[in-house]
């Protein structure tokens, strides 16, 4: 297992990574391209999809299966797994667990065998997501058995990441006992350049003039998109010509679709699934003239500094982990999550432009200073360091 002189041998493994696009995987390779440049190599384990793809250096990928009520997933195969950690050369110092899932009880196996340390990142809200894929439980239950599982996952970890303060103190609140850091995923600020607003627009034959709302990610319930949808029919009734861009796939994109018909949001919706976090996110990110957000679940909310990054305002209420992201951010108008205040904002930056531009020109200049990957890449090599030299 190949690393830099000084810093400990590293194990990823996560239930997730590319090609399924969400904040997990971003933030896997976020942290993995940043911490080969600063010379500690890391070593991935993760599930094989169907879909082809053509792999960075240093990911192993471990044989899966089908996941009936969860198709964009994939569940990992036991003995592929044994099989791939076989052929590691070198046992790890640290196994760093990314998911809760299979990728969180082999973590726990795998620690024990190399006498590793066990580092978990804590990346999704769970008590607030359950609900959504299993309606037939009471969400009383699914809240105490999400909390009682991380509560017994994590008691035997040597350390906790949690990507917001915010998330943090939800942990300390289910009694997780062990220590707890907080480090957010930073950006590839190299990465989060250029993009060609009217190449995206061509494209899908916007007008160069059509004011459009955008958000992007994952197309699930509990990304609060029925509440953005009420925002837009809002905002037609000032701005008739509005377009809202929804950028990503998932289980939610049918009935949004069904209901956008139902309300005659149809022509005033253009949903562009998910796109080549090279080209295509950035054309999309440039051409939008805002970007709006109302999830009341990230522990992070990454998309929020991807948009600044690039330049596009950014209309959001804040919860959980997106008060983070957005405390002090001057490229960004909070809101509460009242439809007739965010659709009044919303209407605002739509028809002032020089309102955006100045929002935009603030917004470059605080990501860069606050939210650079290498410092995140940085702080985590030396709590990789810490747990190591830990009695």
């Amino acid at each position: 297992m190949p690393t830099g002189p000084t810093h400990p041998r590293v194990l990823m493994l996560s239930d997730v990574y590319f090609p399924r696009i969400n904040g997990v995987s971003t933030s896997i390779q976020t942290f993995r391209r940043d911490l080969a440049d600063l010379g500690c190599e890391t070593l991935l384990i993760a599930p094989r999809y169907p879909a082809s793809r053509v792999d960075e250096p240093g990911v192993l990928r471990v044989a899966s299966r089908y996941l009936p009520f969860d198709p964009e997933d994939r569940v990992m195969i036991r003995r592929d797994f044994r099989r791939v950690v076989e052929s590691i050369a070198r046992p790890a110092d640290i196994v760093h667990v990314q998911t809760p899932f299979r990728a969180q009880y082999w973590g726990a196996w795998l620690a024990r065998r190399w006498n590793a340390r066990l580092v978990v990142s804590y990346h999704t809200y769970f008590e607030q997501y359950f609900h959504h894929y299993l309606p037939l439980i009471p969400r009383t239950w699914l809240k105490a058995l999400s909390r009682i599982l991380s509560r017994t996952q994590l008691d035997r970890v040597d350390l906790v990441i949690a990507p917001s303060r915010q998330m943090a103190d939800v942990l300390t609140g289910y009694g997780v006992a062990v220590p707890i850091e907080v480090l957010p995923t930073g950006l590839d600020l190299e990465l989060f350049t250029g993009g060609d607003p009217a190449r995206f627009r061509e494209s899908h034959r916007i007008d160069a003039g059509r004011p459009v709302m955008l958000t992007v990610g994952r197309v699930a319930f509990e990304k609060n998109l029925g509440f953005l949808m009420d925002v837009l029919e809002r905002v037609r009734l000032e701005l008739p010509d509005v377009l809202f861009v929804i950028a990503g796939e998932g289980p939610a994109l049918e009935p949004l679709r069904r209901q956008a018909d139902r309300r005659g949001l149809a022509s005033n919706l253009l949903f562009v699934g998910y796109l080549d976090r090279r080209s295509g996110l950035l054309d999309c990110y440039r051409s939008a003239d805002v970007f709006v957000f109302a999830s009341r679940t990230e522990t992070q909310g990454l998309v929020l500094l991807e948009a600044m990054a690039l330049g596009t305002p950014v209309i959001s209420t804040a919860v959980m982990g997106t008060q983070s992201v957005l405390a002090d951010a001057p490229g960004a108008i909070v809101v509460d999550e009242d439809v007739e205040a965010f659709a009044e904002v919303a209407i605002r930056l739509l028809v002032n432009r020089d309102e955006r531009q100045a929002l935009a020109r603030l917004a470059a200049r605080d990501i860069a200073a606050r939210w650079s990957g290498k410092e995140m890449a940085s702080r985590l090599i030396g709590l990789y360091e810490k747990v190591v030299a830990a009695p």
